[in-house]
This record gives structure tokens, C-alpha cells and sequence, in this order.
């Protein structure tokens, strides 16, 4: 196949291609097709992602100045994924940061979880599979991708507030308060973590926001934000540890 066939032919089914899907239209072998990807990489014609997975530059356009969504890119790196914490709070307008990174999570296994790419970095996090639910699709640039709705955004940054920058964003989404509450409440027990049900107990109180959640039976006590020094003020119904700074829990009443 020349070179304009298989660029037009792969183009049809997106604007990034992989190794395999060249090889099953190609017709080449692995290592013909290698030195092949490699020539057109080198006229600028195609631009590596990583290993096996490339970027199709459009006509007219300059290589290492065209690029894509950094979503796109993102879906690009990992299967199943779903654009998630940080990333998706963003997305949804609940917090006013913009993060540096872009959040994937997963239940594949992937040996490097910190990557970049184009300048972009890109975070991967593995989960169980019974945390994956709530999943949407939405459209960017012409592409679909993979991202987690509101509400369990919401609770998977209430599971792991390391990827969201603290539990304060998580109380910042909640105060805009644009959820559903019903489906909050269930995400908050189908996520199977005693601690996503103290952490948004303790915040709704805070933010008044009526909510409904199972009673606890728990008798330790942990860290309202595990990304922030430990203190010894504690809330005996959540069985949290207030770890945070009194100024910014005043900020969200």
C-alpha cells in the first residue's frame, strides 16, 4: 500500500493511528512497516505518542507544533480509561484551578504511570473494578472520549484526594453545588470506602447540605486530607481527624 493510501485510510478512523491498526491495513511486515512509520515520522507526515502509537499530522500543519486535545492524547495511552479526578474536575467547572496534569484512571496495569507527552503530563491510576461506574462520554475536537460524571468525580476525589489536590477542591464542588444528590449518595456507598462516607458527611454538614448516608460503624479515626500534616483536632460523628487549616474550612461556611 503507498504511503498516501494508508495515511488516508487510518486518518478515516481517527486523527491518531497505532502500529497495529497500520499493520492490519498495510498488508507489510512488522519490521517493513516499522522503517515505513519511521519515514513518515521523519518527514513530519506522523508524530509519536509512545512506543506503537503516533499522531497524524494534517496537511499544511508543522510538526512538533500541531497537537491534540490533551484529552485525546490521554486516551491514547491506556484502555479502559476515563479522564478523572483533577482533570475531570476541571472539566465540569467545579474547581477554579487549572491542573498541570492530566488525570486517567484504569484497571490496566501500565508499567510507567507518570508520562509525558508533547510537554503534557499525564497521570495514570489504577483502580479495582468494582470503582468503575459513572461513566459519560462526551465530545472534544470531533473525538469521544471517556470521563467520569460529576458525582463520581466527586467521590473518586473523595477516595483519592491525592489526584485532586486536596480535600478542599472536593469542598469547593460541593458548595457550587451542581449534582445530583441522589445519585452523590449512592456513588458514596457503591464505592466501598468507609472513608469517601465520612469525608462527604463531614463536608455536607459543614457546606449544609442535606444528604443521606448509611450510619457508621467505625471506631478509628483518619485523616479528613491525607495530603495535609496531621492534627489533633477530631469530629467524633465522622470519626475524622480536622486536618485542615481552620482559616480555609472558615472560607467554605
Amino acid at each position: 500500500m503507498r504511503k498516501n493510501d494508508l495515511i488516508n485510510s487510518l486518518a478515516k478512523k481517527g486523527n491518531t493511528l497505532t502500529f497495529e491498526d497500520a499493520l492490519k491495513v498495510s498488508n507489510l511486515s512488522r519490521e517493513s512497516l516499522r522503517v515505513f512509520l519511521l519515514r513518515l515520522e521523519n518527514r513530519g507526515i506522523i508524530e509519536r505518542i509512545e512506543k506503537g502509537k503516533y499522531l497524524i499530522i494534517p496537511l499544511g500543519a508543522e510538526k512538533g507544533k500541531y497537537t491534540l486535545h490533551e484529552f485525546i492524547i490521554g486516551s491514547t495511552l491506556i484502555e479502559p480509561y476515563s479522564i478523572a479526578y483533577w482533570s475531570a474536575l476541571n472539566y465540569y467547572g467545579l474547581t477554579e484551578q487549572i491542573p498541570t496534569t492530566v488525570f486517567l484512571q484504569t484497571t490496566a496495569r501500565k508499567k510507567n504511570q507518570d508520562i509525558k507527552v508533547f510537554s503534557v503530563k499525564y497521570q495514570v491510576v489504577k483502580i479495582k473494578k468494582e470503582k468503575v461506574f459513572g461513566i459519560r462520554k462526551e465530545w472534544i475536537e470531533e473525538t469521544q472520549i471517556n470521563i467520569t460524571d460529576k458525582e463520581k468525580t466527586i467521590i473518586d476525589c473523595l477516595d483519592k484526594p491525592q489526584y485532586c489536590g486536596g480535600i478542599i477542591e472536593v469542598a469547593k464542588a460541593l458548595k457550587n453545588n451542581k449534582f445530583d444528590r441522589k445519585k452523590l449518595e449512592n456513588y458514596a456507598q457503591r464505592i466501598g470506602n468507609s472513608g469517601v462516607l465520612r469525608r462527604l458527611g463531614y463536608l455536607c454538614e459543614l457546606l449544609n447540605i442535606k444528604i443521606k448516608l448509611p450510619k457508621l460503624n467505625t471506631r478509628n479515626y483518619l485523616l479528613l486530607d491525607p495530603t495535609m500534616p496531621e492534627k489533633d483536632t477530631k469530629n467524633a460523628r465522622w470519626r475524622l481527624i480536622i486536618n485542615l487549616d481552620d482559616k480555609m474550612l472558615g472560607e467554605l461556611e
